[in-house]
């Protein structure tokens, strides 16, 4: 698969914001420009791509190594640029690294072709040049193509390798193929002084097949040849795209072996050769060996963490190189989960005819638009102290998903995974990051609810139009910017909303955004299904949620009615209308003012949900009621007094709002005063504690 050049530089930037930490600017990015099944999200395979291994592991000895693959280019390219200006301004060009690989046949050592057949090594000898200056990009290295017949006759006068380096004099290579790539990588990367340059003109004449004598050219003309071999060179290498292998592929080992010797430049132009001295020799073999074994394990890990670009399973994705900074450590775990689920589900942009389904569903019409209160609303948590826990409305309009997500919220708050030592009043009063996870978990609820527990789909502000609308439809710049992300694990669905959690809890499209994620999850054609009359809407008039839209989000199913299982009805003629409500005992509950006045009755189910929370639904507006015990649930009516907070989000409230109901015998001495007074909240409690009496405890009841 051809990697895409768009893909890779976008991968590098996200490598770089992620390892400075810019959370929130992956965040803008990725909505912008979302992620696709390209997208490379492993350092160690983004490196390979751009050929730069060489140039991480050189970064990575220095005294203060820099972090970020983006930062290495970008010094790497500065410090080549100085470099051309160093040359054109001396008019010379910059000293050569004498390395000179010979030809090497495959064969084993010692057979009557070892030697000789040097045919099939001519391309061999170009890649490997290329290769040397892949490992050690900083430094020029010059390799001579020699002709057939001179490099046949320089390997059997010396059969070696020869360096210029005094470092490198009789330096074995060790006895594997991994040694012998650790120690030209160590050797190369070391800045050694160089000889006198009449040495090493002569030193490059002799290794070009040149006999020492009298010069055919000028020193210009030989400056010239000398640049044009470089730029073939470096044509050769930016042509080798998928070059993966080590630097002296192809060469066997024993003929390794048998063919290097150590010798020193001096020693090459005399024809001399000085071995080190036997301690010595032997220390640096297994110094050599030692890095080869290492060289070889490290080979062996990376195998097997460098995933396919189209295959990528989330259990193998790993950050191989996180040890190297310590700012990572903490964000590898979140940040890395959350690039795996988004990469695993791919954004699908949203299309005309979806946007037009969706806006008939939720609004009658492709014609009709939101309501500026629908687009202005996001989950944005209050900042009074005693009411943290609380989501502020803005205006009227979305209660109903505003009251719905702040049911799921307290849910979360109150009775999942708290401390034991946390008190009731002290969970009402989280911190951001507390509040912050606790609208995630909420949210996925909601959404995996919606898709029956097999999968949801989030919608996604991506910050740029996917269609242009046309025909019968009416744009608002809303939904032509929508990327969807369907999932089928909770997980991950927890994942990709905490990663954009922003434009739900700040964003001004938050509200909208879930009830199309909610309306996706379910899909539209099964919400349909749901109600009872099919060309039902999700929105009402002067924008109120309808209690379809409320029992979608509370139940997962877009039923019309609040009592329990679904009624038959003979309409006459031996027709039947089916009207369906509440299947099963739900988490949150429903308290109706309309049931006060018997215009509805609310079922069991919803009168008694899972934990001691509801929504209360009066003069057409939804806010919120609960207790810390769940053993109100439980507990017979009967003398029975407990306290009920009351929030509602649309009210401006700047005080907590606590409850004492007295039920049964603790309510007998207690009588109302002027009936036509009573607050429509305790008309609503009182449709599931009869003859309740309700104390406001000195705060301003509400009428």
């Amino acid at each position: 698969m051809s990697v895409s050049v768009e893909e890779v530089s976008s991968s590098l930037v996200r490598e770089y914001l992620s390892r400075k930490g810019l959370k929130r600017t992956i965040a803008c990015m990725d909505e912008e420009h979302p992620r696709t099944e390209a997208s490379i999200n492993n350092r160690s395979h983004l490196r390979q791509i751009l050929n730069m291994e060489g140039l991480y592991r050189k970064n990575k000895v220095q005294n203060s190594p820099l972090k970020t693959l983006l930062e290495i280019i970008v010094k790497h390219q500065i410090k080549g640029l100085n470099n051309n200006d160093k040359i054109t301004s001396n008019g010379s060009s910059p000293p050569q690294s004498a390395l000179t690989i010979s030809s090497f046949a495959k064969s084993p050592a010692g057979s009557p072709t070892a030697m000789n057949d040097t045919k099939t090594e001519d391309s061999k000898h170009i890649k490997s040049s290329s290769d040397i200056e892949e490992i050690c990009p900083s430094q020029p290295i010059y390799t001579s193509l020699l002709p057939e017949t001179d490099r046949l006759s320089s390997h059997n006068q010396s059969g070696f390798w020869a360096y210029d380096s005094e470092d490198l004099k009789g330096q074995p290579l060790g006895a594997s193929l991994q040694d012998n790539e650790s120690f030209v990588r160590r050797e190369l990367e070391k800045k050694t002084s160089i000889t006198e340059s009449t040495q090493r003109s002569r030193t490059n004449r002799i290794r070009r097949g040149m006999m020492a004598g009298p010069i055919a050219c000028t020193p210009q003309e030989s400056n010239k040849k000398r640049q044009n071999r470089r730029q073939e060179v470096l044509r050769k290498e930016e042509n080798r795209q998928s070059m993966d292998g080590l630097l002296v592929t192809g060469l066997h080992q024993e003929s390794l072996e048998s063919g290097l010797t150590e010798i020193s430049s001096a020693d090459c132009v005399g024809g001399q050769r000085e071995l080190r001295s036997a301690p010595e020799r032997v220390q640096r073999e297994n110094s050599f060996e030692k890095v080869g074994h290492d060289l070889l394990k490290t080979k062996k890990v990376k195998s097997l963490t460098r995933p396919n670009v189209t295959d990528l399973n989330v259990s193998e994705m790993v950050l191989d190189d996180i040890d190297d900074d310590d700012d990572l450590r903490e964000l590898s775990k979140v940040s890395f989960q959350r690039t795996i689920a988004e990469h695993s589900y791919a954004g699908r942009p949203m299309d005309q005819h979806t946007a037009m389904e969706l806006k008939a569903v939720l609004l009658g019409s492709s014609l009709n638009c939101f309501s500026v209160e629908w687009r202005n609303q996001g989950f944005t948590f209050s900042e009074t102290h005693d009411l943290r826990y609380g989501i502020v409305q803005k205006k009227g309009g979305p209660c109903g998903v505003l009251a719905s997500i702040q049911a799921i919220v307290l849910k979360k708050l109150l009775f999942e995974n708290i401390k034991s030592s946390d008190t009731g009043l002290q969970r009402l009063r989280p911190s951001n990051t507390t509040r912050r996870k606790c609208l995630v978990l909420a949210a996925s609820e909601i959404l995996w609810r919606a898709g029956e527990e097999k999968q949801a789909t989030i919608a996604i502000n991506s910050g740029r139009n996917h269609f242009t609308p046309t025909g019968h439809y009416k744009s608002e710049g809303v939904l032509e910017k929508i990327t969807c992300f369907m999932v089928d694990n909770i997980k991950h669905l927890q994942l990709l909303l905490e990663q954009h959690i922003e434009q739900f809890e700040t964003g001004v499209l938050g509200c909208m955004l879930l009830t199309i994620s909610a309306v996706l999850s379910r899909s539209i054609d099964k919400v349909r299904e749901d109600m009872d009359v099919p060309t039902t809407t999700l929105i009402g008039a002067h924008g109120y949620c309808t209690q379809e839209l409320v029992n979608l989000l509370l139940c997962g199913r877009a039923v019309s009615n609040v009592f329990d299982n679904d009624i038959e009805l003979d309409s006459g003629n031996g027709n039947m209308t089916l009207l369906k409500g509440i299947q099963g005992h739900c988490d949150v509950g429903l308290l109706s003012l309309f049931e006060h006045y018997n215009i509805c009755k609310v079922g069991a189910y919803l009168k008694t949900p899972r934990y001691p929370i509801w929504l209360v639904c009066s003069e057409s507006h939804f806010s919120v009621l609960f207790g810390l015990q769940r053993e109100l649930l439980t507990n017979q009516d009967k003398g029975l007094e407990f306290d009920l907070y009351y929030y509602d989000g649309l009210a401006n409230q700047q005080e907590e709002i606590c409850l004492t109901v007295s039920v049964g015998k603790s309510a007998l001495s207690c009588q109302d005063v002027d009936t036509d007074l009573i607050p429509p909240l305790e008309h609503c409690i009182r449709t599931r504690w009869k003859d309740a009496f309700v104390s406001w405890n000195d705060t301003e009841p509400i009428l």
